[in-house]
């Protein structure tokens, strides 16, 4: 019979204490005698020790603890794979057993809590925070964070690569928010900061360098693999992907901006401060604000700036997109100037193209001027596809023919019907129309027409109407006419 062990506890107290005898014990508690007796007698029990078992690995165990002394996180299956060589034929299991139990421990480490001085330091840091659909498929999303530690305010925007150039251009327009930078921006070692690292002698970005020149801060690095160096900006990208983007559907990245900054200004500045819980976030940035360095009067250019070359399509190529240029500049060496915006192609100093830059994933961007140069050299190429003119102006009608194909469309017929909504209404409504679908995540076409009636509405424009002209009329200008010379000659009003 197993009885609790307080009921053994009372046992031998009445044994001992009270004197009783083990008939009135087991009577008293409502136990067998026998339960009494083995209470009683397990006091003076002498536990006999069973001698180690052999093992297989017995032999192998001063190879392990050198193995473990030179590499102390060497993964146990790696010890097991160097033993199968050596001839241990034991399991993986009870090598996985012995290194647990020998396995030099890490001396568990003090952190010293450092509070910056107001305007002294910003923390920068980057988080993955999804994905967004774009022409042509889909790019991750991430979070661009610089954090001020002193009052906790920070500034955040979304982007689609983590380039340097994306970089400069996230930096330049953080200060801007702050109306200051700070004397100090700490980062990780990512390759958009630092170009090569060895122990504490480092090659950062030279248009970085030159950037933080411009705004006299120092560019420090964190330790490798140390996350407690930045903690403020790790707990911050944390602190937006669970309370901000957690449940959160971002369908642009002007979209999501507006939803980031709105968060701050009324989620976090509303905060209290962790080191100073009588003020809020906001109270404590104003006090830091007036600490900051000014900024300076003239910028350094945060564009991408590189040479281009100009392929067989008279093309150049920016990420996995084309831009179209002049077909004269077909094989030559141009500039390509772009920022989050505007793509440029310069020769020498003079412009030779301006596009929209597309974020989509192999897109083809033209000027509808370059391809018609390009058919008068060459007569007899055929004028280019109405598909490639619609989306030369719109680039989001690639997802629409997307959708027409995969659920087996007319796509022929269906870009007539969309070309003559794009003559009707004109370049402006017709965009309009085609983002609103594309966020709706819809494909047809009448809902395409409805669309641009609705945003002609919107916008008070005339109803348009198409006026087919027989083919023996010339368009040209009508001169206008005094209607009073039409008059017979000499008339006089009555």
């Amino acid at each position: 019979m197993t009885v609790l062990r307080d009921v053994e506890a009372e046992i031998q107290r009445l044994a001992h204490a009270e004197g009783w005898v083990v008939g009135t014990i087991a009577s008293e508690l409502g136990v067998h005698h026998d339960v009494v007796e083995r209470v009683l007698d397990a006091e003076h029990a002498v536990v006999k020790e069973r001698p180690p078992r052999a093992s297989k690995l017995d032999r192998y165990k001063p190879f392990v603890l050198r193995v473990l002394e030179k590499h102390p996180r060497l993964r146990a299956t790696r010890i097991f794979h160097m033993l199968r060589k050596r001839g241990y034929r034991g399991s993986a299991k009870t090598v996985r057993r012995y290194v647990a139990t020998v396995r030099p421990r890490r001396a568990a480490e003090a952190y010293l809590v450092c509070e910056r001085l107001p305007g002294e330091q910003a923390q920068i840091d980057w988080g993955k925070v999804g994905t967004l659909a774009v022409p042509g498929g889909v790019r991750v999303l991430w979070v661009f964070l610089m954090t001020l530690p002193y009052s906790r305010y920070r500034y955040a925007e979304l982007v689609l690569d983590l380039g340097v150039e994306t970089l400069r251009r996230s930096l330049r327009r953080a200060v801007c928010f702050f109306g200051g930078t700070p004397r100090e921006w700490l980062f990780d070692n990512t390759k958009a900061v630092v170009i090569e690292r060895f122990g504490e002698a480092k090659h950062l970005q030279r248009d970085l360098l030159e950037l933080a020149a411009a705004l006299h801060v120092m560019p420090r690095l964190c330790r490798p693999r140390r996350p407690t160096d930045k903690g403020g900006v790790e707990r911050g990208i944390r602190d937006l992907k669970e309370a901000h983007f957690a449940g959160r559907t971002i369908q642009s990245i002007e979209q999501g901006n507006r939803e980031l900054l709105e968060f701050i200004q009324e989620v976090v500045c509303e905060r209290k401060h962790p080191t100073q819980p009588t003020l809020t976030v906001a109270e404590v940035w104003e006090e830091e604000r007036t600490k900051l360095l000014p900024l300076p009067v003239h910028f350094p250019s945060t564009d991408l700036v590189t040479p281009v070359s100009v392929d067989k399509t008279a093309s150049v190529r920016l990420a996995t997109n084309r831009y179209s240029v002049p077909a004269r500049y077909a094989g030559r060496t141009l500039t390509l100037v772009a920022d989050d915006a505007t793509v440029r192609v310069l020769d020498g100093t003079t412009e030779v193209a301006r596009h929209a830059r597309s974020h989509g994933r192999n897109q083809r961007v033209e000027d509808l001027a370059h391809r018609s140069e390009l058919a008068v050299q060459r007569r007899a190429a055929n004028a280019a596809p109405v598909r490639h003119h619609l989306l030369a102006e719109v680039t989001e009608l690639g997802i629409l023919f997307e959708r027409w194909v995969a659920r087996g469309r007319n796509v022929g017929a269906l870009t007539g019907r969309t070309k003559k909504l794009r003559e009707l209404y004109g370049v402006d409504i017709f965009r309009e129309a085609v983002r609103e679908m594309v966020a709706h995540e819809t494909h047809d076409v009448g809902a395409l027409a409805l669309l641009c009636e609705q945003a002609r509405r919107r916008r008070n424009q005339p109803v348009p109407l198409p006026l087919p002209l027989p083919a023996h009329v010339v368009d040209g200008d009508v001169q206008t006419h005094d209607l009073a010379g039409y008059d017979p000659a000499g008339s006089e009003a009555p």
